[in-house]
């Protein structure tokens, strides 16, 4: 029997590619395709396991973000307050949001990066419904209106999402982390994050679309990353284990790295605008740089027909239109405030009570709008 070669550079190259071209395959076109029939259905279970946990995980997010800002309400309206962390209310609001977090990357793992991103638009209208329901929110005719603009947005995502199979190795992400595609996509990623960083902290300019923009271009190395160590994982469990491969840790780091980073600019630009705002933004600039992740380094719309690209675009518009509806004009929830009696106060002759003022520097105003601070002393003089 012959000893068998070593492997060179050239031989470990067509091995990724064997294992590329039998893990990578699209749906042909033919009867079924892009419609739900029953042969689409059995090309596409995988995905749509993985579309049912996109959007389970969105809906959980949605139930607890709703959760901790019903914490937050009945914390403000206690006589003896407390910090919302000693909360068991808001602790499992936040147990819930990484069971959603969980169920979104565990998602990437079962279906392209194209199909699961877009599903973002379930949170927000998921949120929307539970507060309508459960802290008796006002419905408007825009948010029924946005509603059902998203959902036909993701009725067309799923139908007309790339079709298709493909299983994430080590190989086949070391194949496509050397690619010249990634590496132009990554070079100009890395010029552009620079400039505007540049402009952000140098000139300080501080635009929504600047900050945003930033948000975005980590959010693609997100995706890519949560997609690479989701997909090893999910092979390591159903085929054969992939981490033991250094590439696993690399992307592992950068989906880390990249989200902390991410997390921060996204905190800077909430406290800069208003939420309304920020969410429909962010949703639009974070669902493109995903697709365009999805579609320069996964190569998942290789092969796609026309017309399907087109209508898989239009589903994206629908959906973008529906959370922008959802969001639009929707007015903050005040708190109410008390009014504090300076009345019993010795050596104060106040007649009025004070009304804390949120919005402004001072402590509070007076009823007829003049600064509390305005002395008696004043007031004499003029009589």
């Amino acid at each position: 029997m012959a000893a068998r070669a070593p492997e060179g550079p050239g031989d470990a190259a067509s091995a990724a590619l064997d294992e590329l071209s039998r893990n990578f395959t699209y749906g042909a076109l033919g009867a079924g395709n892009g419609s739900l029939s029953g042969a689409w259905y059995r090309r596409n279970q995988i995905h749509l396991f993985g579309v049912l946990l996109a959007i389970l995980g969105n809906l959980v997010i949605s139930v607890s973000l709703n959760i901790q800002k019903y914490s937050h309400l009945h914390l403000v309206h206690q006589e003896h307050q407390r910090p919302f962390f000693r909360s068991v209310l808001w602790w499992g609001g936040i147990l819930l949001m990484a069971v959603g977090e969980t169920g979104n990357f565990a998602a990437y793992g079962f279906a392209p990066i194209t199909l699961i991103a877009p599903l973002g638009c379930m949170s927000v209208t998921g949120s929307a419904i539970i507060s309508v329901v459960f802290l008796k929110e006002n419905l408007r005719a825009s948010d029924l209106l946005g509603m059902t603009l998203a959902f036909a947005g993701t009725y067309l995502l799923v139908n007309f999402a790339p079709n298709i199979t493909q299983s994430v190795s080590a190989r086949t992400v070391q194949y496509y982390f050397v690619g010249w595609q990634f590496l132009i996509y990554v070079i100009l990623e890395i010029l552009a994050f620079c400039i505007l960083l540049y402009v952000y902290k140098r000139k300080g300019m501080k635009h929504i679309v600047i900050l945003l923009t930033l948000v975005a271009l980590l959010a693609s190395l997100t995706v890519i990353s949560g997609k690479a160590v989701s997909g090893m994982i999910t092979f390591s469990v159903m085929d054969k284990m992939q981490l033991t491969y250094p590439i696993f840790y690399i992307m592992f780091i950068v989906m880390i790295a990249s989200c902390v980073f991410q997390v921060k600019f996204l905190n800077q630009a909430t406290k800069l605008y208003n939420t309304t705002t920020v969410v429909p933004v962010n949703h639009i600039f974070f669902t493109t740089s995903a697709i365009i992740a999805g579609i320069i380094f996964y190569q998942e719309f290789l092969g796609a027909a026309f017309l399907t690209v087109f209508i898989y675009l239009f589903g994206c518009f629908l959906s973008f239109l529906g959370v922008f509806l959802v969001t639009r004009n929707r007015e903050k929830k005040h708190l109410p405030q008390s009014y504090i009696d300076f009345g019993n106060i010795p050596g104060k002759q106040m007649l009025d009570k004070i009304q804390p003022d949120s919005d402004g520097l001072s402590y509070g105003t007076l009823p007829n709008g003049s600064d509390s601070t305005k002395s008696q002393s004043g007031e004499k003089k003029e009589v």
